[in-house]
């Protein structure tokens, strides 16, 4: 990952190993002591997972934030079908696009219908269930870009099945980012291991078995169609017609396939270093036999355009991959919780530590992730602009800011879309979308373009980049994204000239999503939100030298209050009975999210500390998401109820569940909910080192009951 880097205008250094704060959480007694490079691969190893059997909710993945390919028990891609109830197996890059045919031309203005502003019609992208609509939403998806898996033969020549498969054992070891694999055919053991280059989308495949030698182990490579899908099986196997795979160039040592799907074409190049036969066995499958005796190697690169020059070969890939991650460990942020009495600290950093893998191979990448990653599909691939901030925002408190920035560049590159967006609805400034593949363009929605809580993100990533890095540069880079999408949000909030203040909405759709966009005002957590973006963006025009925009200080001054009844807060200024009425008490409580992810000056500490008990007494948890508890945890740390915010972190419901995998499981439709895993890291991270204005103690966010002992450097506080 760092290499891709090295053409950014700004660099960031991470943190190296030196000192731990230790939080003896007995009391308020703490110690500073020095920590041995050691500690952290022992910390690192303790939580490797393994599997011994086939696990659909188990496979492993390999990847660098740009790529990422997803393996069975066998180190490759050898059962799909298998994992297709579970977790799919994948192979995504973040430039593997595709668009189905429009001959019918479809826009997104055929979607749009107007909707009352205070007597002024602005036009939304809602039509989504029109013919237009659903093309969109669907266009451009991602792609699977190629099945890579064992063709293993019985002595009759008849493929072994996955019950053949004996004495299994699997472990991704992330301290070396390799995935080591054993079983045993017919008594005779067989050992993988599978890695991936650290910048480039490649493979590294090697295989140590004196079956070898028999001329029955081979390497399929397989390609599919994609399928117009909305979940994670988008793959359509069985329309060989609609694309095209053809052998570009071949040699006795490597092979270039060709891969044309309508517009999108795409290249996948294939290495290997020992005595082995290449042919094409279908018009979209081609299979490497082996004829090594008892080592063979290969690789597998994909990419966008023919590699214009030579690849690395399979020793240099894992030795990349082994220096790149035993770094990434080695630096920035880390957690020990080993000392703790309390029985869920183990669990605890497990989480911890498989979150922080997972999100540097699927969610530090160069564009936005989707709530899947780059491990299957969900929304046809396309990513989720306000759940950014829960995918990347752990990145800067772990010391890794670089990894935050890389999708900064995207944002840059779509703003003038954003700014025609608002000029289009009348509005000054960038409106960022909500559901967007690369290309930036809106997907229609009956809910999605009527959200607004994504709009301040751009000025926290950006807030958070700076405290990284309190330079001029920092804002000299990023003064557009900040001020642009200030302006929207002053644009967006309206004059109430009856109770003189600023209101947000209608028409608008908050954060819980279930309220009617015509019928919906200030919702308590936008509030806080257009508070702090708009406070923050005058920060960076006085740290720029630049005078405060009079209207953006009107509207911090007069914005509405956060709606309060009975002495607690509400989820918004037309919900005043959400404690009365069960229908406002589902989906996610962002309520709490106004202080808790947000600092709030405002905030009434005795009233959000009475919402807080009120939500984790009411709330129907089986309507929440994985990074609701996650969001309450913030919030019971900020209230100075650490207790409450463990208990948050392991609450018992089915959507806070952390696979073996270390994925956050939300459903069979959704089984992997990366938000749940960067939420995770930026909760323990801000309960470790604090947040602005928190009390000068020692892990504030951590119990003081004597059961907790938190170990910690290269940790940022939350603002």
């Amino acid at each position: 990952m760092e290499s891709r880097l090295k053409s950014a205008s700004l660099r960031w250094l991470s943190i190296p190993v030196g000192l731990i704060i230790i939080a003896s959480c007995g009391g308020n007694d703490s110690t500073i002591r020095l920590s041995r490079s050691n500690d952290r691969q022992a910390l690192v190893r303790r939580h490797i997972p393994s599997v011994n059997q086939p696990d659909r909710l188990s496979p492993f993945s390999v990847g660098n934030g740009e790529f990422a390919f997803t393996v069975d028990f066998t180190g490759l891609q050898t059962f799909p079908e298998f994992y297709e109830t579970g977790i799919p197996l994948g192979t995504m890059a973040q430039w593997g696009w595709h668009s189905f045919p429009n001959p019918q031309n479809y826009t997104l203005d055929q979607t749009f219908e107007d909707h009352d502003t205070y007597g002024r019609p602005v036009p939304y992208a809602a039509k989504q269930h029109s013919p237009a609509g659903q093309w969109l939403r669907a266009n451009p998806h991602r792609l699977h870009l190629g099945r890579v898996g064992f063709q293993i033969l019985k002595t009759d020549g008849s493929p072994l099945k996955i019950e053949d498969y004996q004495d299994i054992h699997q472990e991704a070891d992330i301290w070396e980012g390799i995935i080591k694999s054993h079983f045993k055919i017919d008594g005779r053991p067989v050992f993988v291991e599978t890695a991936c280059h650290p910048d480039l989308d490649q493979i590294a495949v090697r295989i140590n078995s004196k079956l070898l030698q028999t001329e029955r182990i081979g390497i399929r490579f397989d390609f599919p169609y994609p399928a117009l899908a909305w979940g994670k099986n988008s793959n359509c196997w069985d329309c060989p017609e609609k694309h095209d795979s053809k052998i570009l160039c071949q040699n006795s040592q490597s092979v270039t396939i060709e891969r044309t799907l309508d517009s999108t074409r795409y290249c996948v190049t294939v290495q290997w270093n020992g005595a082995a036969r290449f042919e094409q066995i279908e018009r979209h499958s081609f299979l490497l036999t082996i004829a090594a005796k008892n080592q063979f190697e290969f690789t597998c690169s994909f990419s966008a355009k023919l590699p214009a020059k030579a690849l690395p070969i399979a020793k240099e890939i894992f030795a990349a991959a082994r220096s790149h991650w035993q770094n990434f460990w080695q630096t920035g942020g880390a957690i020990d919780l080993s000392e703790s009495k309390d029985s869920r600290a183990v669990e605890l950093e497990r989480r911890i530590i498989l979150s922080r893998y997972l999100t540097a191979i699927q969610s530090a990448g160069s564009l936005p992730p989707q709530e899947t990653g780059l491990t299957c599909n969900s929304w046809y691939g396309k990513f989720h602009l306000e759940m950014h901030w829960w995918h990347a925002v752990h990145f800067a408190l772990w010391e890794h800011p670089e990894l935050l920035a890389k999708s900064l560049a995207w944002y840059e590159q779509i703003l003038p879309r954003a700014q025609q967006t608002a000029a289009l609805q009348g509005y000054e400034g960038a409106r960022w979308p909500k559901m967007v593949a690369d290309d930036g363009q809106e997907s229609p929605s009956t809910i999605g373009v009527f959200l607004i809580w994504q709009q301040p993100h751009p000025i926290y990533y950006t807030e958070l980049l700076y405290r990284s890095q309190p330079n001029k540069a920092i804002l000299e880079k990023y003064q557009d994204l900040v001020f642009e999408t200030a302006k929207f949000m002053a644009s967006y909030a309206h004059w109430d000239s009856t109770t003189e203040h600023y209101v947000l909405g209608p028409p608008l759709i908050p954060a819980q999503e279930i309220y009617h966009p015509d019928s919906t005002w200030n919702p308590a957590f936008e509030l806080s939100y257009w508070a702090f973006g708009l406070k923050t963006a005058q920060k960076w025009r006085e740290r720029l030298g630049l005078e405060r925009v009079a209207k953006w200080d009107q509207i911090i001054a007069h914005l509405s209050r956060l709606p309060v009844n009975d002495e607690l807060y509400q989820n918004a200024a037309m919900a005043m009975n959400t404690f009365e009425d069960d229908r406002h008490r589902n989906d996610h409580p962002t309520l709490l999210g106004a202080f808790g992810m947000l600092p709030n000056d405002s905030v009434n500490l005795t009233i959000m500390t009475n919402t807080l008990a009120k939500v984790m007494q009411s709330w129907n948890w089986e309507t929440t998401w994985g990074w609701d508890y996650l969001l309450i945890a913030m919030t019971a740390a900020r209230v100075g109820k650490p207790e409450l915010a463990i208990d948050a972190l392991l609450m018992d419901v089915p959507k806070n569940t952390y696979l073996n995998n270390g994925h956050n499981y939300q459903s069979a439709e959704l089984p992997i909910y990366l938000p749940g895993n960067g939420g995770l890291l930026t909760a323990v991270a801000m309960m470790a080192a604090g947040w602005d204005g928190a009390p000068d103690i020692p892990a504030p966010g951590f119990p003081k009951d004597g059961n907790w002992v938190v170990k910690f450097e290269g940790l940022n506080p939350l603002p």
